[in-house]
């Protein structure tokens, strides 16, 4: 089976190609390698991809309609689309919201475009995020919850992206999924995301930033049991009846709220170094706490998510050390 995956060389992406070509399924893999983050670091996922022969790159712009047009004239065999590509991080909306715009609104048009295209497509799943849920103060978020309250514009996006996909599913009969993904974190992790920050900042003796003063808990998600919800719900597409549109969403996370404060203290044990803490007023467009109600997928897949924070985390730091050589 051929596989078109965007977003290939970020960290999601590169995790959920690599596996897809472990299984022996041939991934055609599209990212733009902006400069969002270390260059290095996706040249050196796509370097670890290339070495399969069932991987073909092709730089581009998810926005780029002439482009992936042009990709998906070429190539036509594309039967199912993992669409990952997209403009992360809640902070960075507020100083540059265009690119989120541009990536994230216009960016997922483009792809649902071009799935309606493929003559032999399957299943279009794409990324949504637990931001979605915005200033929801039930615990924990269910897919049933109102995503009526977004407080930053990445999470306006991803919303927006939902209802994309859902119009496409019913006007095309396009089978669809939306995955919002709690907090990932793992080897080959995003330079922006807590962990990263926090080991390199602590390696070099310097303060980390702990926001809304340390009341901080998260559903902080390890990259393995990510790619094993990606792929279960990849391989099963929904199916439509007589009065349903084929077009489904599901929480992946642990199933764990965890205290920022303990996944401090993880890394800290696994560095042998105690950080400096700087604590900070929660900023804007952030929210005190995530909490995934994985029912829905749990009963769908049997999705089960097998790695707490206190291994997870170890893995990412010694990742990490060797990486950096560190």
């Amino acid at each position: 089976m051929t596989i078109l995956v965007s977003g290939c060389a970020g960290f999601i992406g590169y995790h959920v190609s690599l596996q897809l070509l472990e299984r022996g399924d041939k991934v055609t893999g599209i990212d733009n390698l902006n400069n969002y983050y270390d260059l290095k670091l996706k040249e050196t996922r796509l370097t670890k991809l290339k070495k399969y022969s069932g991987f073909t790159f092709l730089k581009a712009d998810i926005a780029d309609i002439d482009a992936i047009d042009d990709i998906v004239d070429k190539n036509r065999d594309i039967e199912m689309i993992v669409h990952l590509a997209a403009q992360a991080g809640v902070r960075y909306s507020l100083i540059n919201p265009h690119a989120y715009i541009r990536a994230n609104v216009q960016g997922q048009l483009v792809m649902l475009e071009a799935a309606r295209k493929l003559p032999k497509l399957k299943h279009f799943v794409y990324a949504s995020s637990s931001s979605v849920y915005g200033s929801n103060k039930k615990l924990p978020f269910s897919i049933s919850d109102s995503t009526d309250t977004p407080v930053s514009l990445y999470a306006a996006t991803k919303k927006s992206g939902e209802m994309h996909a859902h119009a496409y599913a019913h006007i095309y009969q396009i089978p669809t999924t939306g995955l919002r993904f709690f907090t990932v974190y793992g080897p080959w992790g995003r330079p922006d995301m807590a962990a990263y920050i926090f080991v390199r900042r602590i390696l070099a003796r310097e303060p980390i930033d702990i926001f809304n003063h340390g009341n901080m808990r998260r559903d902080f998600t390890y990259i393995d049991d990510i790619v094993s919800g990606v792929l279960s719900c990849l391989d099963n597409p929904p199916i439509a009846n007589r009065m349903e549109v084929s077009a489904r969403l599901y929480n992946i996370g642990n199933h764990r709220s965890e205290s920022l404060m303990d996944f401090i203290s993880i890394i800290e044990d696994e560095l042998k170094i105690k950080a400096k803490k700087n604590f900070l007023p929660l900023q804007p467009g952030d929210v005190p706490e995530t909490f995934a109600d994985i029912s829905s997928l749990q009963h769908d897949f049997g999705f089960s998510p097998k790695t707490p924070i206190s291994i997870g985390l170890p893995r990412f730091v010694r990742w990490y050390r060797d990486y950096h050589e560190v």
